[in-house]
């Protein structure tokens, strides 16, 4: 009997689970969710401070059910907002947080959501902590939602950005990524997402040393505030400074889809600058760049194209 691949994933947001999850659940492979905590826009900021939960538990409940085989009726339930602002998940899992204890949360998120036993979704901190950032121009930013939607000026770059205080992995994490045949980034948003989970302490060091396939799939399109006229190069940079090594492989989007398309999908997403930009001197052994966007609709990946570009990375043959 072959042993199965084993591929753990690591974001936050809609992105990664709608571009990543989604696809690759219908595969005969391992999946292992990682999930950003320290989201502090919205109610998932007022959960934390209101309830002292130390995370937030949007993001895990997001790449939960992408992950989950519940019926339909139910993965509604699960994302259920009520008039106040609460979505009925993120209520759920703070119950679970103060009556029992936050490590209880995946096993319960499983049974609850009928996540098979080859998927699992863990937090990949269990550590109160904030995002700060620092600008270029010497300021601080305090909290992801500010960073995430700038209400200084946006034009200024970050410099870096950091954990206040140091928050420290969830131990399960570190074992998933120890025996992991490949490891993928992204997508998602730069800092506010990706390079908050590299700052966890023990995470990058763990992906280090790991000798899985590590991948990065880049943005789509670029953010004002975080990404302004940032590369496929520039997102790969950065995401490697805070990783601390080189990934094997990125893929990012050579399809340009009609300027229509792009206007109306930045109607509801103003935030959203311009596609992003990839250089013809890229090394083709490393970077894959190919169609991967939907056919229609918003500019978002599909995550059928995206899937079949990651399994062929795979070490181990599927079937």
């Amino acid at each position: 009997m072959k042993e199965i691949t084993k591929i753990v994933v690591l974001g936050g947001g809609n992105a990664m689970p709608k571009a990543v999850l989604e696809g690759l659940k219908k595969y005969p492979v391992k999946i292992t969710a990682i999930s950003a905590m320290l989201d502090s826009g919205g109610f998932a900021g007022k959960e934390r401070e209101l309830f002292k939960t130390k995370v937030a538990f949007g993001d895990i409940r997001r790449a939960a059910l992408a992950l989950s085989e519940a019926p339909k009726e139910k993965k509604e339930l699960f994302s259920h907002r009520f008039e106040n602002g609460v979505i009925l998940a993120n209520a759920y899992c703070t119950s679970i947080s103060l009556a029992f204890d936050a490590k209880e949360l995946p096993s319960a998120l499983k049974e609850d959501l009928n996540i098979p036993d080859n998927r699992e979704v863990l937090p990949v901190t269990l550590d109160n902590a904030t995002l700060c950032a620092q600008l270029e121009n010497g300021q601080t930013i305090r909290g992801e939602t500010n960073i995430d939607v700038p209400k200084h000026d946006g034009n200024i770059k970050i410099k870096k950005v950091f954990l206040e205080p140091e928050a420290k992995a969830y131990q399960p994490v570190l074992r998933a990524i120890q025996e992991a045949d490949v490891i993928i980034m992204g997508p998602g948003d730069l800092y506010s997402s990706l390079a908050q989970i590299l700052l966890v302490k023990g995470i990058s060091e763990a992906i280090r040393k790991s000798y899985a396939r590590k991948v990065y799939i880049c943005n789509l399109m670029t953010k004002h505030g975080e990404t302004d006229n940032f590369s496929v190069l520039d997102f790969t940079f950065e995401m490697e400074r805070y990783l601390g090594q080189e990934f094997n492989n990125v893929i990012f989007n050579k399809r340009k889809p009609s300027p229509l398309r792009i206007a109306n999908y930045k109607k509801n997403h103003s935030e959203l600058l311009e596609l992003v930009k990839f250089s013809e001197i890229l090394d083709i052994d490393k970077f894959i760049g190919g169609d991967i966007l939907t056919d229609r609709g918003a500019i978002v990946h599909d995550s059928d194209k995206l899937s079949k570009i990651i399994l062929n990375l795979c070490p181990k043959p599927l079937f």
